[in-house]
């Protein structure tokens, strides 16, 4: 197993066991069958962000923190240069690199999001989390199914919606698709 994957889970079993909640009341509370979280506690398995979120709220830490082990500092601005953003890669299906890590007290997870293509036949995998969502298209053509309906996103579009509702994306014409995610 990855060891950042086992960080996280670490980290996250450490608040739970800190808060004096079972397991089965994680798993509950975040929606999900209680092996299935065993799995994300015992670093066997990679959370969703939407997971992720949920933890972080629910603990009320940083989302920063979880992924990285370190509390946030910055609190007039942060500056993230090019390529250089936390690396998040939480499912297989899309990289994610946040943007804000180290600017404490966040209204928003900006992030920097690449989707590589993948098999037409390929199943999208459906995330959902609190909030609200806005996606910008940066390059290449992204297909997002929100709540079953489909839309097609190209360069320059753009989308904002309940992240609530069961969502995926999907690479088109064989070519990565990377947009900007903004989480609220």
């Amino acid at each position: 197993m990855p060891e950042e994957l086992k960080q996280v889970a670490d980290r996250i079993r450490e608040l739970r066991e800190i808060s004096g909640i079972s397991q089965e009341t994680m798993a509950h509370e975040l929606g999900i069958p209680v092996e299935l979280y065993r799995e994300y506690e015992a670093g066997a398995s990679d959370m969703p962000v939407g997971i992720l979120f949920k933890i972080a709220g629910k603990f009320q830490v940083e989302f920063s923190t979880l992924i990285t082990g370190e509390e946030p500092r910055l609190r007039t601005y942060a500056v993230t240069r090019k390529g250089k953003g936390v690396s998040v890669e939480r499912r297989q299906d899309y990289q994610y690199q946040s943007l804000a890590y180290n600017f404490i007290r966040k209204k928003a997870e900006p992030f920097l999001v690449t989707v590589e293509p993948k098999p037409e036949e390929t199943p999208v995998h459906f995330n959902s989390h609190p909030g609200q969502e806005f996606n910008y298209v940066l390059e290449g053509d992204l297909l997002i199914i929100i709540n079953g309906k489909e839309k097609i996103l190209s360069e320059g579009d753009a989308i904002y919606f309940d992240s609530a509702a069961p969502h995926g994306m999907k690479a088109l014409n064989g070519k990565p698709a990377r947009f900007l995610a903004v989480i609220l």
